[in-house]
């Protein structure tokens, strides 16, 4: 995809010193921390550098001309072009809103979509297995606005609620629809992972809500710049107001460095000379993702989420999925997949935590090249030990 110099990393065989590492350090796969992109962002080099005078960003305010008063221009600005260019969302008939990640802007929406004249807190629902934090962020400070009520799939209360559609979902990377069956339903679109590098854009998404995040579509998580696209007016109005309550609004240097990083990948996408950022990363993850399947299928002891080919509007080509986080099941009736992986020093995520059961584990696939080789090392080394036990 991305000419002769391929991005995918060979599997190494070690020196000593390798071997030593490997026995030794444990591999922390629990979080979605994006590192792999590191080797696409060194190759290019200087190109996302960005200067700042010491008089620069000293008013709080940013763009006169949004509704989001602190939203720099020309993030905005590289927002709409991105979406447009990799056509994942339609952007013309909605509003943007700045976070500090996708998390600020999960309780922004909570607080904007909740009715303020209902006697008790609106119910919020997602489907099992759902993003772990969605019940931690809900209920951690209490509102008297929301409450978490579990697993959309067993709501089955009257009156008006709040339901979280991640998709593709994390953890298991399917396509996600609504599942509870109701028409007081106020739906917010989680769409951190609706990229060409994970899975097929298969249409716009064109909903009243859809929250994306820098973290998960570039790499860069430490920058900490997510948005949402809004359609309705006032709920983009009582979001912003949760940011202007809660932090001020967001840091003008990371929501320029994000707008620099959004051009360089809109840029690449469009010049034929640039290595594509959305066809380097996809080649990365469908490398990870084949490399992953081998070993599970030479090992009795696993099983993986399956996932049908779909034709990308983007890439011109059908694909199937390769999820940032491997959803992996241990098929012994009783295992607890952390724990095992966990007694092998590959710290993972357990299926509880999302709702699910402890036979699953979340693995992340965005780890640095190196422990990812050291994860699929480990992982066919737990069929031998305990065939040899």
């Amino acid at each position: 995809m991305c000419g002769t110099d391929s991005p995918v990393p060979s599997a190494t065989t070690g020196t000593r010193e390798n071997d030593t590492r490997d026995t030794l350090i444990n591999i922390n796969l629990d979080h979605g921390d994006p590192t792999m992109y590191e080797s696409y962002w060194r190759k290019m080099g200087n190109k996302c550098d960005i200067t700042f005078s010491g008089y620069d960003s000293l008013s709080y305010f940013a763009n006169g001309k949004s509704l989001c008063w602190f939203l720099e221009s020309k993030l905005e600005e590289q927002i709409k072009r991105l979406h447009n260019v990799v056509g994942n969302a339609v952007v013309d008939d909605h509003y943007i809103v700045v976070g500090t990640g996708s998390s600020q802007l999960l309780q922004a929406a909570l607080y904007a979509l909740s009715p303020a004249d209902e006697p008790e807190p609106i119910n919020v629902v997602s489907a099992a297995p759902f993003y772990s934090s969605y019940p931690e962020v809900t209920d951690f400070v209490r509102s008297g606005l929301y409450k978490w009520a579990g697993d959309a799939k067993e709501f089955d209360k009257d009156g008006p609620y709040i339901e979280f559609i991640t998709s593709p979902n994390n953890p298991d990377g399917v396509i996600r629809e609504p599942v509870v069956n109701g028409d007081q339903g106020i739906l917010i679109h989680d769409l951190a992972y609706y990229w060409p590098q994970y899975t097929a854009i298969t249409s716009p998404a064109n909903y009243d809500v859809m929250l994306f995040t820098v973290s998960k579509c570039t790499g860069h998580a430490g920058s900490r710049i997510g948005w949402a696209l809004v359609r309705d007016k006032e709920v983009a109005r009582k979001m912003t107001k949760f940011m202007e309550i809660s932090t001020i609004g967001v840091s003008k240097e990371a929501q320029l460095r994000a707008a620099k990083i959004l051009g360089v990948i809109s840029d690449s996408c469009l010049d034929p000379k640039l290595v594509n950022f959305f066809e380097y990363s996809q080649s990365l993850m469908t490398d990870r993702w084949q490399r992953l399947r081998e070993v599970v299928k030479a090992n009795d002891l696993f099983t993986l989420q399956k996932y049908p080919l779909q034709y990308c509007l983007f890439t011109g080509d059908f694909y199937e999925s390769h999820p940032a986080f491997a959803w992996l099941m241990c098929k012994g009736s009783e295992e607890d997949c952390e724990k095992l992986l966990k007694g092998h020093k590959i710290q993972t995520r357990s299926g509880r935590k999302f709702g699910s059961d402890p036979r699953y584990a979340r693995i992340s696939m965005l780890s640095r090249d190196e422990d990812f080789n050291i994860f699929l090392k480990r992982l066919m080394a737990i069929q031998g030990l305990i065939n040899g036990n």
